[in-house]
């Protein structure tokens, strides 16, 4: 590795490329290539300390003093350069060390000794409340979070909390594991802004880092990561990889060259799920969308809003030509009815989207599980779409559990279930059986909403029909489940761009079809 010129911090807002995420183990092995290319000692934090800087002075007030909140390692190094770096340029700048400087380690230690050399002011107190900084730098701790914040760390991250003037925290939010997202204990920094530095962390775009890391910025130091040899932990998906799933539609295509969907959902009372999913099929393209309802007593048998939608019976989907060609989309409301077909639709649906009652039912009972497993054997292939409390159930675990490491449980998910699993959830996750995985970086709160899933379930199934047959199924069928995820959010961020309420089903699934031809 050498490290190469820098440019300045970039904001990572959606990226048009995918871009590799790397958790903690694999960040410290990139971090020591990078520190062995150094040419001179400090070289990489004197790095870090100037895009702190920098971003600090693009986004603080234009007036008042920079808060510089350092902790015992190299994270307040990094804090301890980009206070020297302030002062130089004549800002206001106060520092808050939290420990012992002879407890720093060697750069750190230097970065204190030149701080001090070149007259940076120190504090020992806290300004009163209220108190308007013109920023705040975290600087606290970084890379490797596991323990709960206590004492004087804290202290001082309850009290930037409690602050008017932006957080800018620096690679991590205090407080936060950057491999999962989730708070390390009761106390974690609240950034309006995150500088994640050399690598990016998974645990900033999933569970709760979304929210706690603000707005994404990242500076790989020269080092770039993304060249380094050995696999990324994660993908984070990219527009342009999304995007591709749907090229512009030919003169020459007809309705069979984009696949059939087959809905098989809506119990009694749940008839709108079907009707939601098999809409959304048909906004996101598939030739011919057929949906049958589970209620033995169907109230429809046809949607008056889509008139386009073929209903039929629920066992018509089982014909020979049916199954070469469709994509089956089962459990959307499936209710109880749902776990009489399974065994039928497990052995026998080339291209499976299962959802819902569908994941319910193959929770519940074992047989239907080694079926699910059987699968891909025969070269079946099947994408699970689980919420957290879903995916509960498929892994024995609690909701809580889920979420705790979003990650970790989609991979161990899939490949217990040799399948494709999209944890839904802030930062959907996508894993395949071979242990690849992407992130989505779309999508806010405003898509927690009843008939939210259905739409994707629909979409997806849609996205996979009209996509030709490959060498890699298992892979073709994860990029459809990513582009779909991704589309999902954009639209809900393009239709609601500041949520305070869900985003309904028929807003979502017009903007979704928006987003469709957005790219063309």
């Amino acid at each position: 590795m050498a490290l190469l010129p820098v440019l300045a911090p970039a904001r990572l807002h959606l990226p048009g490329r995918a871009l590799p995420v790397h958790d903690t183990a694999a960040s410290r092995q990139i971090e020591a290539r990078a520190l062995q290319a150094q040419t001179e000692a400090g070289q990489l934090m004197a790095r870090a300390g100037l895009a702190v800087a920098r971003l600090a002075l693009t986004l603080g007030r234009p007036e008042g003093t920079f808060w510089v909140l350092c902790g015992p390692g190299n994270n307040g190094g990094d804090g301890l350069v980009a206070a020297r770096w302030l002062h130089r340029q004549g800002h206001a700048v106060r520092v808050i060390l939290a420990g012992s400087p002879e407890q720093l380690p060697a750069d750190a230690r230097q970065a204190f000794i030149d701080a001090q050399a070149a007259g940076v002011p120190f504090a020992e107190a806290l300004p009163p409340h209220p108190f308007r900084a013109r920023a705040v730098i975290d600087a606290l701790l970084g890379l490797g979070q596991t323990r709960p914040l206590e004492g004087r760390l804290a202290e001082l991250a309850r009290w930037s909390n409690e602050q008017t003037g932006p957080v800018l925290s620096v690679d991590l939010p205090s407080g936060m594991n950057g491999d999962t997202g989730q708070p390390t204990g009761d106390v974690t920094v609240r950034a309006q802004a995150t500088l994640s530095l050399l690598t990016l962390k998974p645990g900033l775009f999933t569970g709760q880092g979304r929210d706690l890391a603000g707005a994404l910025w990242w500076d790989d130091l020269g080092a770039h990561p993304n060249q380094e040899p050995g696999p990324a932990t994660a993908w984070i998906t990219g527009e342009e990889d999304a995007r591709s799933l749907y090229p512009p539609r030919q003169h020459g295509q007809h309705k069979g060259s984009f696949g059939d969907l087959w809905v098989l959902a809506g119990a009694r009372g749940m008839t709108g799920a079907a009707l939601l999913a098999g809409r959304s099929g048909l906004a996101g393209g598939a030739g011919r969308v057929y949906v049958s309802l589970l209620d033995q007593h169907p109230p429809l048998d046809c949607d008056p809003v889509h008139p386009e939608l073929m209903f039929r019976r629920p066992d018509a989907w089982q014909a020979p030509d049916v199954l070469e060609s469709a994509t089956v989309v089962c459990g959307c409301g499936g209710g109880d009815a749902v776990r009489l077909l399974l065994p039928e639709v497990l052995a026998r649906a080339r291209r499976l989207v299962l959802d819902a009652d569908g994941l319910n039912a193959v929770a519940a009972d074992g047989g239907l599980q080694d079926a699910l497993r059987a699968r891909a054997d025969r070269g079946l292939v099947t994408v699970l779409t689980p919420h957290p409390l879903e995916a509960a159930r498929l892994a024995g675990r609690s909701s809580s559990a889920i979420q705790a490491d979003r990650i970790a449980h989609a991979r161990a998910l899939a490949a217990q279930l040799r399948a494709v699993v999209l944890l839904k959830g802030s930062g959907t996750v996508v894993a395949t059986p071979m242990d690849s995985c992407w992130i989505n970086p779309t999508g806010h709160g405003g898509l927690a909403c009843p008939g939210s899933g259905d739409i994707l379930a629909g979409w997806l199934g849609a996205t996979w029909s009209a996509q030709p047959a490959s060498g890699d199924a298992v892979t073709d069928a994860a990029r459809v489940a990513a582009a779909s995820a991704w589309l999902h959010g954009r639209a809900a961020m393009q239709a609601q761009p500041r949520p305070h309420g869900p985003v309904l089903a028929d807003t979502l699934i017009a903007a979704m079809a928006g987003q469709l031809n957005a790219g063309a």
